[in-house]
């Protein structure tokens, strides 16, 4: 089974940038998709962003120019680069692994808040 920690998130003002680490404790190269999500309070989550094995990675339009997803795979790290943060960007984040196929099952950080001031 994999862990996987989310760091990085924290309080930060309107127009600044911030990046978020998640570290797995395990090689999950051999698993089909790499997301992160974020969730409102009282909403569901929703997807921010995925990356396939052939580094072909999709954006919710919302975070478009803004955001960038990275994974590397020698060190089992995948990182979220935000930047011209909104207050609505503001909220939980979680990191995904897809690896139902391969491992029986899908894994999940448990989240790492971002802040934004107006």
């Amino acid at each position: 089974q994999v862990q996987l920690v989310e760091s990085g998130g924290g309080l930060v003002q309107a127009g600044a940038s911030l990046t978020l680490s998640c570290a797995a404790s395990a090689d999950t190269s051999d698993c089909s998709g790499w997301s992160w999500y974020l969730q409102a309070q009282g909403a569901e989550r929703e997807r921010v962003a995925v990356t396939i094995p052939d580094g072909y990675t999709v954006y919710t339009e919302s975070v478009k120019g803004r955001f960038t997803f990275s994974r590397e795979e020698t060190k089992n790290t995948l990182t979220l680069q935000m930047k011209d943060l909104k207050t609505e960007d503001a909220t939980v984040y979680y990191c995904s692994v897809e690896c139902n196929r391969t491992h029986g099952m899908d894994y999940w950080g448990k989240g790492t808040r971002v802040a934004i001031s107006s």
